[in-house]
């Protein structure tokens, strides 16, 4: 783990400076804004992209439960049902 936050501190001394080179009376996201936008951008990408190759493999024709289809023969008619 001590490489990963020496690499974002690598990252933070180089893309800051790219960033304060805007006109300071000026509100801007700049290089920075830019650049996590297009990160988060990619994520949700390749979420997409998973999320749609797992639901291909869901199968969603369901079988029919015979327990079911057997008591539903078997159950007596309740009386008055079926009389308009």
């Amino acid at each position: 783990m001590p490489d990963m936050s020496a690499s974002v501190s690598l990252a933070m001394t180089h893309l800051v400076p790219l960033a304060k080179e805007v006109d300071e009376n000026k509100v801007t996201p700049g290089v920075l804004g830019f650049i996590v936008f297009a990160v988060m951008a990619l994520a949700v990408w390749g979420l997409m992209k998973s999320m749609s190759r797992q639901l291909g493999k869901v199968d969603f024709k369901e079988t029919p439960d015979p327990e079911a289809e057997s008591a539903s023969e078997t159950a007596p008619a309740k009386p008055g049902a079926g009389q308009s």
